[in-house]
């Protein structure tokens, strides 16, 4: 191996050994551990309280909805963190840029309640 590669043995010996740990406990737990099965364990338990009808019961695609949003405007604000923090070294071009991503965030924003997207029914 070439010196760069041989600074990555390391690396490589620590993760095969902690899958190897994690393939072998499980492998042993399984094998050595008890096995009791019988007609209470085997019951769906939910906090104590007993299942009363079909568990799987469509949400509604405005929560989803509402989620991916939640997600995709919250990744577009992480951005305003790094420009801050570099505010005055951007200078006028930086603070365009941002202008610029700040109104497409807007525009999407006000899409998003013209078509109603976060009330729910």
């Amino acid at each position: 191996m070439q010196s760069g590669q041989f600074n990555y043995l390391p690396i490589l010996m620590q993760a095969l050994l902690a899958i190897g740990f994690v393939v072998a406990t499980i492998i042993i737990s399984g094998k050595l551990g008890p096995k009791r099965n019988s007609a209470t364990k085997d019951k769906n338990f939910e906090c104590g309280i007993e299942s009363v009808g079909n568990a799987r019961i469509p949400f509604s695609v405005k929560y989803f909805l509402v989620a991916i949003l939640f997600v995709l405007f919250d990744v577009e604000v992480i951005f305003l963190y790094p420009w801050a923090i570099n505010f005055k070294e951007l200078g006028i071009e930086g603070m365009l840029k941002m202008i610029v991503f700040m109104a497409l965030l807007l525009v999407g924003f006000f899409y998003i309640i013209k078509k109603k997207a976060l009330e729910w029914e």
